[in-house]
């Protein structure tokens, strides 16, 4: 096994001293050495929980003839961060996420790894390291919030980021009822989009991506994982013999279907490139061209997580999917996609038949996420189709441009943007932020304002998956790598074409060439620390904003 050159033969005595020292005996030293990754903190409520689910993983590895060792990530709660410089450390945090599960996973040369993450930029992160070190890997999400319930409804988080404008007792009721306890925000943001494409690429064992965080399934799935990962690791199936081009196209299927978030476009990539995946945006608007979308969850639509989940869950969408899909792929369960499906049957017929549509009669005829490209993004953006109403699906308007996030709240809470308006906020992308800053707030100041439906935002930072509306990320390349949208003025017309894949900034060649002469780069604002170290080393969004 990996793990013997730490504990085999007599120059390891040493060695054999020190795992005594943590209490093992000599029987436990003989046995694989297994990683259990978790990224448990009590900062974020996807995480509070994940102390548990450990317990419960370590117990299924012991009992099928292992040894576990936890070891822990650190995690940024993006709610949290929003809307403040704290955001701007949520995307760096992805790679020194993957970079602290190598360094501990190589230093102590373990036998295979079982991972516990939950939340935006972490399940991402443990993905990535999972592609890098190939060893053999099962994911266990940490799972969604339940709903809250108040003001005669089911609410979460996107309830009061679009609700505390009113004030009022209506305020103390979303900020008291929204979030009801552990889990990831209840609706399809990024967390439980990310959670989804892990089960759907292979790598959770079925049903783990919407099994509730307060649900005892998922302490269930917690213990069978610990047992799987012994069968994994006594076999050699390690991460890239799950992880495959055609498991990766099967995830954005799924993703297209349900209607996942936006980051899924920088995340997926970065993940395929350390599985040794060439992933590019065009094979996103490829599959979403021809994949129906399926599943009407918040934000877009009216269902939570916990409609998925007694609908079926992601194995009811693969099965919905399944003439799409590529079915030999190897799963973490042992065996083929098809297998796990064949065995797929709803415990809740009518639910399924109400949540999950079938490709003949879809939500959408498209999937969720569309890929612009044009004068404006010449290497790129994206939006979530589906949350954008048929009304705004086409617009041309004046642009009314920030540098800041925090520029574009001033205007849009002063009253600044007006129907018809294109808001552009820029020098929020990767290198610029530095750190690619959710602009969740301004999308939220201008439902709140009642806009949504008549101003469109613009930005090369990103959206949150709780995002909805007309809302263009990820412009590439970005305004502080000279970009176009660096060059846009207040009252330049901005034409915007969903269906067509187009994002024009209609200003004549010369006038823009004459701006590009006189441009500069704008003098970084952090000198100092990661942030610093991220912006010298980010790649463009269109790359997946990974570090080179």
């Amino acid at each position: 096994m990996r793990s013997s050159i730490t504990k085999t033969g007599k120059e390891r005595a040493p060695h054999r001293a020190l795992l005594k020292a943590t209490g093992l005996t000599d029987e436990e030293i003989a046995r694989p050495f297994i990683g259990v990754v978790n990224s448990w903190n009590e900062f974020i409520p996807g995480h509070i929980h994940l102390d548990k689910l450990a317990q419960a993983v370590k117990a299924g590895i012991r009992s099928a003839g292992g040894v576990p060792f936890e070891f822990h990530t650190i995690g940024v709660c993006d709610g949290i961060a929003m809307g403040h410089a704290g955001m701007r450390y949520s995307l760096p945090s992805r790679e020194l996420i993957e970079d602290s599960i190598e360094i501990m996973a190589e230093a102590h040369q373990l036998d295979g790894l079982v991972m516990i993450p939950s939340c935006d930029k972490i399940v991402p992160g443990h993905l990535m390291a999972a592609g890098r070190l190939d060893l053999p890997t099962i994911v266990v999400t940490g799972g969604p919030m339940m709903p809250g319930y108040g003001c005669d409804k089911n609410l979460d988080l996107i309830n009061v980021f679009e609700g505390w404008q009113a004030g009022g007792e209506t305020l103390s009721v979303l900020e008291d009822m929204a979030c009801p306890g552990a889990g990831s925000c209840a609706g399809l943001f990024t967390a439980n989009t990310m959670a989804c494409l892990t089960e759907a690429m292979g790598l959770s064992l079925p049903g783990c991506a919407t099994a509730h965080a307060v649900d005892a399934r998922k302490v269930r799935i917690a213990k069978h994982t610990g047992m799987k990962i012994m069968e994994l690791v006594e076999s050699g199936t390690s991460a890239r013999q799950i992880v495959t081009k055609e498991a990766i196209d099967n995830a954005i299927r799924v993703d297209m279907a349900i209607g996942g978030s936006t980051n899924t476009v920088l995340h997926i990539p970065a993940v395929a490139a350390e599985f040794g995946i060439d992933l590019n945006l065009d094979r996103f608007d490829q599959l979403s061209r021809e994949t129906p979308h399926l599943v009407n969850l918040r934000p877009g639509g009216p269902y939570h997580m916990l409609d998925l989940d007694h609908a079926g869950g992601i194995q009811g969408v693969m099965s919905r999917l399944k003439s799409l899909l590529n079915l030999d792929v190897l799963t973490v369960s042992g065996g083929t996609l098809g297998e796990n499906l064949d065995h797929f049957k709803p415990l809740n017929p009518e639910t399924y038949a109400r949540v999950i549509a079938t490709l003949e009669s879809p939500v959408h005829p498209e999937g969720g996420i569309a890929i612009l490209r044009g004068s404006l993004a010449p290497d790129g953006s994206v939006v979530k189709q589906i949350a954008v109403s048929k009304s705004m699906l086409k617009h041309t308007g004046p642009a009314v441009v920030y540098d800041s996030e925090e520029e574009s709240m001033a205007g849009i809470l002063s009253g600044e943007v007006k129907a018809g308006d294109v808001v552009v906020i820029r020098y929020e992308g990767p290198k610029g932020g530095p750190g690619m800053r959710e602009t969740l707030a301004p999308t939220s100041a201008i439902a709140g304002a009642g806009l949504s439906e008549s101003v469109a935002l613009i930005t090369d930072g990103r959206f949150s998956g709780g995002t909805r509306g007309p809302c263009i990320g990820h412009v590439s390349p970005e305004a502080a790598a000279g970009g176009p949208i660096a060059l846009i003025e207040n009252g330049d017309i901005i034409e915007i074409d969903i269906p067509e894949r187009k994002l024009n900034l209609l200003v004549k060649a010369e006038v823009l060439e004459r701006r590009k002469r006189s441009w500069r780069p704008p003098e970084s604002r952090i000198k100092s620390g990661i942030l610093d170290r991220y912006r010298r080393s980010v790649t463009s969004a269109s790359r997946g904003s990974v570090l080179r």
